[in-house]
């Protein structure tokens, strides 16, 4: 390229002539001005000063820094667009058009490729990682279930062995003393004819006796029951002589088996329900016999089928026995047997820790455990009742720690019942609160002693007496004023008083002498129940007296089952637990219902026919309630006319649905109405969404989820889910839905009064009131009424308002108007029109 000037050289490049003079200085290339020449090797030299300062690599002898990831270009060009203006004149606008691309290198693309690769493959190797840790616990968890189950089953056939050689040992024995006893009758009864046989009779016998392999043996190993002869004489019985024993009796009349020459009756027990094969048995026949009286009688039912106590009473008197029907409760009553309780020992007490919400119960049960509950609760307070057993330097304690909350009256007054002594923590800050007062009563009601800890001593507006005065009221009186409660001062957060209270708890137990007898069938409560994935049926119980141990039936409540596996509250697995000692327990067919007593019993078979016969119980009443709902019609045409709210409830425990229930239920009022159309434990299943669409019903889920199948349902159905982990969250959004549904209340707010000075008839508009405003302000488009000696002998509307000749929206006090009334044409002078509005407001619960 020839030189050429320093301002054609920018026009080539398309950058500014001011610009290129800066980057040519900047280069070490002197020009005088923009006119001045530019030779090629400056043009190069400035090349290469350009290269460098922008990080490229330089051509020719220069060595460049590393190119640049990313260039980023800029393009403008401007272009005329012609615009049609009003009346015909045309007009030009510039239009400029700006682009801006980058590009960026290669490698930089590939290496950002590479690394995005690397940090996915990491990921991918941290969830296999995490997939093969959790097949190993799965697998564990296999291997010792598996190694527990086997465990089982040798206990049990160890069992069944040593019952077995029992048995065989009994009988052997039998059977020697029978032979010996036979033996000792033959010798001296047998007569001289008899011992002077035949020589060929003599002789023959005796051979006949080894080929039956023993003398005098049949080939079962057992005595003959009578004499042999020979054979003619065994042919012809008339010609055998009888043998008689010392007694006179005939040695064969002895051992004849010989059918009864009179029916034997007996007494058959029915309960509720029994099957053909328990009847067969009690009346010692066989069971095909009972079917077929029963199909003779009309009745279809299979050997093992459930049958009802009045079916089964026929189906005996019919084959000549005498029925006796048990009572409704002599089933349970007879569960455990008639064994007397064996001698009773010293056990451990169990302590209730009551109190208001948020007054410290659980922090102040952690101090004592050495562990951190209360941190892990949602919103800071116990929502469950826990049951732990801890191992002080002071002795073995029990404890029960109940939630605070209103809405959990029904656990605490449950915790008051399985315990024996009451801890009520009181606040020193607070003082007596509602639920303190409910644990008071909760307490009284049960019987057990209280022992007073003041918590939160720590604090700088603590006041003990306070506390002290204030329950004095409620009849809770401390011992230095002369009552026969324990008041400790503790402190939950520095340790305060913590010995105190335990040397206390231990002193009123030995007070009280706590015994239970530890052999024997297990009894107990549940205190609390869940569903748990993988696990079942979980019941935390507290065994009361007895021991309860791994395999033992069950019965709680309708539920039933074997214990498969016990754990205490740390998730340690234990194969016994005696009295005061709360457990973990898998196995039942359900969750039962926190509250109901536990029974181990001698047979799980005995433990399904209670479960069975109350669980018809619970049905028929369920039944009976809605029978009797349908045909209270007026009852059926009242709850139609009211709002409704219908709920359905799925919770972690047993105890969080019935407080959830208990306290919705008290929601309640004539306008607007909770109703609970199901509740349970576990999580969210398919039908559950189904039955809530079907049901119009909102889903409440108290600590569980729905699961895959129940959120894809919910997607096709317009079935309002929510999820709470506190319980005064979902009574509060409950509460405004309710709220929602009640009619707002009308006020009505007078704006002002008009006084009638006049009356005008008219032939266009009627009758016409000539009015003098005299308070507020008439507006238009509001309701009226007209007063005659402070009497309202009219409401309605105003037809017109006018301000001289002019329409008028509004009038204010001390101006007069023409005011015509609609449809009313007997105003009078001094009348007065009132007008008024009505004001619409929300209603709350």
């Amino acid at each position: 390229m020839s030189d050429v000037t320093v301002s054609q050289f920018a026009e080539v490049l398309k950058v500014p002539v001011d610009r290129l003079l800066v980057q040519l200085e900047s280069a070490g290339i002197t020009v005088a001005g923009p006119d001045d020449l530019i030779s090629d090797e400056a043009k190069l030299e400035l090349l290469g000063h350009l290269r460098r300062s922008h990080g490229e690599s330089g051509g020719g002898s220069g060595a460049g820094a590393a190119a640049p990831p990313k260039i980023t270009l800029k393009r403008k060009t401007t272009s005329e667009l012609k615009l049609a203006g009003m009346q015909g004149r045309a007009r030009t606008v510039n239009v400029e058009v700006r682009k801006k691309r980058t590009y960026v290198k290669r490698d930089v693309l590939e290496e950002q490729a590479r690394q995005q690769q690397e940090e996915t493959g990491g990921k991918q190797r941290e969830i296999e990682e995490q997939q093969r840790l959790e097949r190993e616990r799965q697998e564990t968890a296999r291997l010792e279930g598996e190694r527990i189950e086997l465990e089982n089953r040798k206990r049990i056939e160890d069992e069944a062995a040593r019952k077995k050689a029992a048995e065989d040992t009994r009988r052997a024995q039998e059977e020697q003393r029978v032979r010996q006893e036979s033996e000792k009758t033959r010798r001296p009864t047998e007569s001289p004819a008899v011992v002077e046989r035949p020589a060929k009779a003599a002789n023959e016998a005796p051979a006949r006796g080894a080929d039956r392999g023993g003398d005098r043996g049949t080939r079962y190993g057992r005595q003959e029951l009578h004499v042999v002869g020979d054979a003619s004489k065994r042919k012809k019985k008339k010609r055998v002589r009888e043998r008689t024993t010392g007694s006179g009796m005939s040695v064969e009349a002895r051992h004849a088996f010989e059918m009864p020459t009179a029916p034997v009756k007996r007494e058959i027990s029915i309960g509720e329900t029994i099957t053909a094969q328990e009847i067969a048995q009690k009346m010692a026949i066989k069971a095909t016999e009972v079917i077929k009286t029963m199909m003779n009688m009309g009745v279809m039912a299979t050997i093992n089928q459930p049958i009802d106590q009045d079916t089964a009473v026929l189906v005996v008197e019919e084959m000549g026995h005498v029925a006796k029907m048990l009572k409704d409760d002599q089933m349970e009553a007879d569960l455990q047997g008639d064994k007397a309780p064996d001698d009773e020992q010293s056990r451990p007490p169990v302590v209730t820790v009551m109190g208001h919400v948020d007054h410290g119960k659980t922090s102040l049960l952690d101090h004592i455990r050495r562990s951190k509950v209360a941190s892990g609760e949602a919103g800071g307070i116990t929502q469950h009742i826990g049951a732990y057993h801890v191992e002080t330097d002071k002795g073995v304690v029990t404890f029960l720690d109940t939630p605070g909350h209103a809405a959990f009256t029904a656990m605490r007054a449950r915790g008051a019942k399985a315990t024996d002594i009451v801890v009520l923590v009181v606040a020193a800050d607070d003082g007596v609160m509602p639920q303190t007062v409910e644990a008071v009563q909760h307490a009284r009601a049960a019987g057990v002693p209280i022992v007073v800890a003041v918590n939160k001593m720590d604090k700088p507006d603590a006041d003990m007496d306070r506390v002290r005065t204030e329950l004095a009221k409620h009849q809770v009186i401390p011992e230095d004023w002369g009552g026969e409660n324990i008041f400790v001062p503790v402190s939950a957060k520095t340790g305060l008083g913590i010995d105190q209270l335990l040397d206390s708890i231990l002193l009123q137990s030995e007070v009280l002498e706590l015994k239970a007898p530890v052999n024997g069938l297990a009894t107990g409560i549940v205190i609390e129940s869940s569903i748990e994935k993988g696990r079942g049926a979980v019941a935390t119980v507290l065994v009361k007296k007895g021991t309860l141990k791994t395999g033992d039936p069950i019965i709680a409540g309708a539920e039933f089952g074997r214990v498969r596996a016990m754990f205490d509250e740390t998730g340690k697995a234990v194969q016994s637990a005696g009295p005061s000692f709360p457990v973990q327990v898998l196995g039942l067919s359900g969750a039962p219902n926190a509250g109901e007593e536990f029974l181990a019993v001698e047979s799980e078979r005995k433990s399904r026919e209670v479960a069975l016969y109350r669980q018809g119980k619970y049905r028929d009443v369920k039944l009976a309630k809605q029978a009797s709902s349908i045909q209270d019609v007026f009852a059926t045409m009242g709850e139609q006319q009211a709002g409704i709210v219908a709920v359905m409830l799925k919770t972690d425990v047993q105890g969080s649905a019935e407080a959830l229930r208990d306290s919705l239920a008290k929601l309640s009022t004539a306008e607007v109405q909770v109703k609970i159309i199901a509740s349970g434990v576990g999580g969210i299943t398919v039908s559950d969404v189904q039955l809530a669409a079907a049901s119009k019903a909102l889903i409440i889920g108290f600590n569980v989820r729905a699961d895959s199948g129940a959120r894809e349902a919910l997607k096709d159905s317009d079935v309002d889910l929510r999820y709470y982990s506190v319980i005064y969250e979902a009574i509060d959004d409950v509460k405004q839905m309710m709220s929602g549904m009640l009619a707002p209340e009308v006020k009505e707010q007078i704006l002002g009064v008009a006084t009638v000075r006049e009356v005008f008839r008219s032939s266009k508009f009627g009758v016409v009131a000539g009015c003098l405003v005299t308070d507020g302000v008439v507006k238009r488009n509001n309701p009226i009424r007209v007063l005659r000696d402070n009497v309202v002998i009219f409401e309605g509307a105003l037809e017109s308002l006018r301000r001289f000749k002019d329409e008028a929206n509004e009038v204010r006090s001390g101006t007069e108007c023409g005011i015509g009334v609609k449809n009313y044409q007997d105003i009078r002078a001094a009348d007065q029109i009132e007008c008024y509005s009505r004001v619409e407001i929300a209603r709350t619960l």
